[in-house]
């Protein structure tokens, strides 16, 4: 039986995480890559990141498929980076071979002078 830190740690061991500052760089050399926003709804009517794709870590096995092929470069992102970490690996296992998780989420994003929309 593992925890829910445990079953965290083990998807962040198998989770390439980058930071914001390397999104925000990737957009601007102009890289093709979805960028998903795995939050809750209410989360993500806060506030997001522009061009993101809403795709709540409920309801993403079920979805991503049809929102993003498997070959397309994915970074994902949450509130502070554990739910996109755990979605990343959930990807990866679905087949999915480029997908990134931002470390420290939204608020890294922010932090890092990068814009919100919504």
């Amino acid at each position: 039986m593992k925890t829910g830190h445990q079953l965290l740690e083990e998807a962040k061991e198998r989770t390439r995480e980058v930071s914001a500052r390397e999104v925000l760089q990737m957009r601007e050399r102009g890289e093709d890559f979805a960028i998903i926003d795995v939050r809750e709804d209410r989360e993500w009517n806060l506030g997001h990141v522009p061009g993101a794709v809403h795709v709540a870590r409920g309801t993403l096995e079920g979805r991503i498929e049809g929102v993003v092929p498997r070959e397309r470069k994915v970074v994902l992102y949450c509130a502070r980076g554990n739910r996109s970490a755990l979605a990343a690996d959930t990807m990866r296992e679905m087949g999915y071979r480029d997908v990134l998780s931002l470390a420290g989420g939204i608020q890294s994003w922010v932090d890092s002078g990068g814009e919100i929309e919504g």
